[in-house]
């Protein structure tokens, strides 16, 4: 099982009052995920970026390590 570290950055939108997580994206680094999610904290009402990882064979994501938020985000561990 060959696992690798992935940055992804994660809005949060409110629908009927319940936080709802939008599209993911990834990006190269940990400096560049923090970048994005901070250009994105004007439109959604939470944005986190994280690190997390990644079985390659699967593509499961496990260990997520929050590396910025910015507004309101759900906590990805309590699942």
């Amino acid at each position: 099982m060959a696992n690798a570290e992935k940055f992804i950055v994660l809005p949060y939108r409110k629908n009927r009052g319940n936080l709802v997580p939008g599209e993911m994206r990834q990006a190269s680094n940990p400096i560049s995920a923090e970048k994005i999610a901070l250009s994105m904290s004007q439109r959604f009402v939470g944005v986190a970026a994280y690190a997390v990882m990644v079985d390659e064979e699967t593509g499961d994501m496990s260990s997520p390590r929050l590396l910025a938020q910015h507004g309101e985000i759900a906590d990805l561990n309590a699942a």
